[in-house]
C-alpha cells in the first residue's frame, strides 16, 4: 500500500503503463476503434439495432445477478450462455450474411462522420402536407402508392433493395415516381428525415391469415414492414383509390386528405411519446 501511495504521488503510477506505449498499441487502437465505428454504422440502419438492446439489457441482467449473487436466475443464464453465440449467429444470421458480404466493398470513404438526426415533431411536419397532398392526389386518379416513413427503426435492409435517390420531397416527385410504366413505380419509396430516400424498394410481406383477402401485395407489404418496425407506411389502392395507413402491424382504412393529415399527425406524436 505505501509502495502504491508512492508511485502514486511520484506520478509513475500514471506513466508506467504508458512506457512500453508503442507504435503498435496505437495501430491496436485505431483497429479497435474503426471496428467498433464501423458496427455502429451498420447496425444504425437495421432492425438489429433494437435486437442488440434485447441483447444488452440480459447481459446487464446476468452481470447483477452475479454481483448480487441471485442462484436461481444465474443458473438460468449459465444454461443460457453456454448455448448464447449459437444463438445469437441464428438470431443475427441476415445481418452477419450481409455483413460478410460487404467487407471489403465498402470504401473508406463511406465511413462519414456520424450525422445527428433530429427526430423533432415539429420537423416532421414539414413533410407531412407534401405526403398527403401527393396520396390525394394518386386517390383521385387511382395511381397505386407505397410510402414509407422511416421513424426510429432503421431499415436499410429494404432501402437496399431499391435505388437510393435522395432529393428534397414533392408531391409532384411522389407522384411521378408511382406513375404506371415508370422505372420505379414497383415498389416503396422511404422517406427519412423529412427526405426521400430511396424509391423501387421492395417490403416484407406479413404471414398473418386474418387479412382481408380483397387486399393486394401493397396492403400486405405495408402491414408486413409495420409488423417489423415503427415506420408509418401509407398505401393508396390502385383498383379503388383507397387511401390506408399501416403502423404497428394495425391498417387503417379510407382516409381523406383531411383525416388522413390528423392521423400522420397522431402517430407521430404518439411515437414522440414513447421515446421521450
Amino acid at each position: 500500500m505505501k509502495e502504491m501511495m508512492t508511485k502514486l504521488f511520484s506520478g509513475s503510477f500514471f506513466s508506467e503503463p504508458f512506457s512500453t506505449f508503442g507504435w503498435r498499441d496505437i495501430l491496436d487502437i485505431f483497429c479497435l476503434a474503426a471496428l467498433f465505428f464501423a458496427l455502429y454504422l451498420f447496425v444504425r440502419d437495421r432492425r438489429a439495432g433494437k435486437l442488440l438492446t434485447g441483447v444488452a439489457i440480459i447481459v446487464a441482467i446476468f452481470v447483477i445477478s452475479e454481483i448480487l449473487d441471485m442462484y436461481a436466475i444465474r443458473f438460468i443464464f449459465d444454461s443460457f450462455f453456454s448455448y448464447g453465440l449459437i444463438v445469437l449467429a441464428i438470431i443475427f444470421q441476415p445481418e452477419l450474411r450481409a455483413a460478410m458480404e460487404r467487407i471489403g466493398s465498402v470504401p473508406f470513404n463511406g465511413l462519414k462522420t456520424i450525422a445527428s438526426e433530429s427526430r423533432d415533431l415539429a420537423a416532421s411536419k414539414a413533410f407531412v402536407g407534401t405526403v398527403v397532398e401527393a396520396a390525394h392526389n394518386m386517390s383521385l386518379s387511382k395511381t397505386g402508392a407505397l410510402i414509407v416513413i422511416e421513424r426510429s427503426t432503421k431499415i436499410g435492409e429494404y432501402i437496399s433493395t431499391g435505388t437510393i435517390v435522395n432529393a428534397d420531397l414533392s408531391p409532384e416527385l411522389l407522384c411521378a415516381l408511382f406513375v404506371n410504366k415508370a422505372p420505379l413505380h414497383d415498389g416503396a419509396v422511404v422517406i427519412r428525415n423529412g427526405r426521400l430516400l430511396a424509391a423501387g424498394c421492395y417490403l416484407p410481406l406479413s404471414e398473418r391469415h386474418d387479412i382481408f383477402k380483397g387486399l393486394g401485395t401493397r396492403h400486405r407489404a405495408a402491414i408486413g414492414l409495420s409488423e417489423q418496425s415503427d415506420a408509418i407506411i401509407v398505401v393508396v389502392s390502385e383498383e379503388t383509390g383507397t387511401i390506408s395507413v399501416a403502423y404497428m402491424g394495425e391498417l387503417f382504412r379510407e382516409f381523406s386528405a383531411a383525416s388522413l393529415r390528423r392521423k400522420l399527425f397522431e402517430l407521430m406524436r404518439r411515437q414522440e411519446q414513447k421515446e421521450n
